[in-house]
């Protein structure tokens, strides 16, 4: 069994300017937020989550990212309601915020 219930990395990457990459789309912000959410809501989300760093995930093309284990589920965000969207759908209640998936290949 797993320390954590939920294991989520945001692609933080920065690439040479002009260069696509997910911290040009404020990735090291959201995930920094998310980290924050989480932390704060405490006992509401059942199990622990951990909220990390990644390096290039090497879905530029997508961008910005973020994929949650042990499903492997990968999602895009915009802002912050769809960080806060995945938070209270996927990390608190266990369901897929199908809008915001992104194709795993």
């Amino acid at each position: 069994m797993s320390h954590y219930k939920y294991h989520v990395f945001f692609c933080t990457n920065q690439r040479e300017a002009g260069e696509a990459c997910c911290n040009n789309h404020g990735a090291a912000e959201m995930r920094d937020y998310c980290k924050q959410r989480v932390k704060s809501l405490g006992d509401r989300i059942p199990g622990k989550v951990r909220i990390n760093n990644a390096g290039c995930l090497d879905r530029c093309d997508a961008g910005p990212v973020l994929v949650i284990y042990p499903e492997a589920v990968w999602y895009t965000y915009v802002d912050r309601e769809d960080i806060d969207e995945i938070i209270d759908s996927h990390l608190a209640q266990g369901k897929v915020v199908a809008r915001l998936l992104i194709d795993k290949s």
